[in-house]
């Protein structure tokens, strides 16, 4: 990922008078502990707080984003984050409500770990008095025995409190139930928050509200260890208007790490984002003020054919993950796929990874572009192929087809590659060998 322009450009909307005020506005308050006095701690002295990522892949999601967002937000008007990357719970695995997760060599989450951290140093400023700082909790749990875990921390906990918790509540009501290393998953959260309290001071821990179980897992612990009052705040599930859930691009999360989610990919992802949602997506993932938000609405209202809110969301969260410059050459992509540019002055890769997205296939420079039509599913058969060549609806990189037996060579070079497009809007990649 290229250096985010949120620490050098970003600040916190001036039209609200705290940070409270702004997260509420934003929508990113379902739930959490006292809320007087959360506002009132907010607006006071830096405190410290903090949010969790367990290294269950190499890369983090959309749904982290929300998180570290959050994080920037409340770095922005001074308090001093946390990031804690789970080194030991990562080794467990947070329960998901359906089946038990695979346990990772430590090798793997050892090495996961670090490529957390780093994307956490992308959106949170490593300078100034409220620097991020980087924690990883097998700092304070290797050396404990299990004993030891037992007698000092897992006292404090009630099994029928814990069974109530609502992902212990449905692993225990589906078919595969729940084993006692992830029932565990939550003391050892709790734990990690009073580690926090007692090494930083910390008193605040932000998190999706699916976690609201684990979040309160460490302020009530704290309560009874320490006799501290310590707060939470559960950010809501992004879903999309439909119901379904957000993120989720045929059945494959979308990735912060350009190698596992390419700049075109991630950009398509915003830019296709429907007309019910792009407002929500605006007040979370991008640091735009009130006053252009509500413009940006009113032109979903009024003129929704422009699209103007989804390429103004799209522009800024690419370039927030992965900087101008593979934006600007995904906005170029995108508009010479569609004719509003030249082919031949893109860059390679990004060209290779939008063609990826298409419909494609891999062929000889002799195919025949009315066979490829067929090939590519742009037409149902070879004659309908040969038919759009001659309705004159047919292209290749922009140029068009004119001969109904016409083949790549004359228009594709060995080991090149094309964009072939019937009409305005269908388009498919080739790769020639």
């Amino acid at each position: 990922m290229s250096d985010p322009v949120i620490l050098s450009t970003q600040q916190n909307d001036a039209s609200f008078d705290d940070v409270w005020e702004e997260l509420v506005w934003r929508g990113l308050v379902h739930v959490s502990t006292d809320q007087a006095a959360l506002k009132e701690l907010l607006a006071g002295e830096p405190i410290t707080y903090y949010c969790g990522f367990d290294p269950t892949a190499p890369s983090l999601h959309l749904g982290n984003l929300v998180q570290l967002l959050t994080m920037r937000r409340l770095q922005l008007a001074g308090h001093k984050p946390l990031g804690l990357v789970g080194g030991s719970t990562g080794l467990i695995g947070d329960p998901r409500p359906t089946a038990e997760r695979t346990l990772n060599t430590k090798e793997t989450v050892s090495e996961w770990v670090g490529y957390l951290q780093g994307q956490v140093t992308r959106f949170l400023s490593q300078e100034g008095d409220n620097a991020v700082r980087l924690v990883n909790n097998l700092d304070w749990t290797a050396g404990l025995s299990a004993i030891d875990f037992l007698r000092e921390i897992g006292k404090h906990y009630r099994v029928g409190t814990m069974l109530k918790k609502d992902a212990v509540a449905s692993r225990l009501n589906s078919d595969s139930g729940i084993s006692y290393t992830e029932f565990s998953y939550q003391i050892l959260q709790g734990f990690d928050y009073l580690e926090l309290f007692r090494q930083y001071g910390c008193v605040l821990q932000t998190g999706g509200s699916d976690q609201w179980g684990n979040l309160t897992s460490g302020t009530d612990l704290i309560h009874r260890v320490e006799g501290a009052s310590v707060h939470a705040i559960g950010t809501p599930l992004i879903t999309n208007s439909d119901g379904t859930k957000f993120g989720k691009s045929e059945g494959n999360a979308v990735w912060l790490d350009a190698a596992m989610c390419s700049p075109y990919r991630f950009y398509q992802f915003w830019l296709n984002t429907d007309d019910a949602d792009v407002v929500t997506r605006l007040k979370v993932f991008t640091f735009l003020g009130r006053e252009r938000i509500e413009q940006l609405e009113a032109l979903v209202a009024s003129e929704p054919f422009r699209r103007e809110a989804q390429r103004v969301l799209a522009t800024e969260v690419t370039t927030m993950v992965h900087g101008a410059d593979a934006t600007a050459a995904v906005i170029a992509a995108s508009q010479a796929l569609f004719g509003q540019g030249e082919i031949t002055e893109l860059d390679a890769e990004v060209f290779e990874s939008a063609l990826r997205e298409l419909p494609n296939t891999t062929t000889q420079p002799d195919a025949q572009i009315a066979q490829l039509l067929a090939d590519t599913k742009l037409v149902s058969s070879l004659s309908e192929g040969r038919r759009a060549i001659t309705q004159g609806g047919v292209s290749v990189n922009n140029r068009k087809v004119e001969d109904v037996a016409a083949t790549l060579d004359g228009f594709v070079e060995r080991g090149g590659m094309a964009v072939l497009r019937r009409g305005k809007k269908t388009l498919a990649g080739i790769f020639v060998e």
